[in-house]
């Protein structure tokens, strides 16, 4: 396995086209290049399993309902209407 130095392509784009690669936003043609890369570079998988880590932390923060003594406390400052201080 190489790393992003030794191939000499991978830049912001690059790292742009891995986050394309997990949403879903690319062609056929498209993603079996990053995947074919992502199998190659050691520093780009790196990216790819962190960005996967990070998306599953999120995704499973928002199942994740507020308990209900915030809610109630946000509620009641809502309809106090005091404007909040800087």
């Amino acid at each position: 396995m190489g790393d992003c130095q030794s191939l000499g392509d991978c830049d912001d784009e690059r790292i742009a086209r891995i986050y394309e690669y997990l949403d879903g936003a690319l062609s056929c043609d498209d993603l079996n290049e990053i995947k074919v890369h992502l199998d190659d570079c050691t520093d780009c998988s790196h990216e790819y399993d962190l960005e996967c880590v990070i998306r599953s932390v999120v995704k499973r923060s928002c199942k994740e309902a507020a308990p209900e003594n915030l809610k109630a406390a946000i509620l009641a400052r809502l309809h106090e209407g005091k404007p909040a201080q800087v």
